[in-house]
């Protein structure tokens, strides 16, 4: 399409653009809002993970140190 005819066409698709514009506003407002669902979702799956493996550390950490095993303890970093 030439750029003229895009120019003689404007007044008659203007109407158009502007009543799908809610529609479209619309859509691209509920797929933002499903990727930043799916986001939220793999963080909190994220943090589970490191609580649950953090919590099985603590718990093999106090059965060994109970039992009187040599196993020594993790290192502890300092900042």
């Amino acid at each position: 399409m030439s750029a003229m005819h895009r120019l003689l066409s404007l007044p008659t698709s203007l109407p158009r653009v502007l009543q799908e514009w809610p529609v479209t506003a619309q859509r691209a407002a509920r797929r933002n809002a499903m990727i930043a669902l799916t986001a939220c979702a793999e963080r909190r799956r994220d943090r589970d993970d490191v609580r649950e493996f953090f919590a099985e550390r603590a718990t093999a950490t106090t059965t060994a140190e109970d039992a009187g095993s040599d196993i020594p303890a993790p290192p502890t970093r300092h900042a």
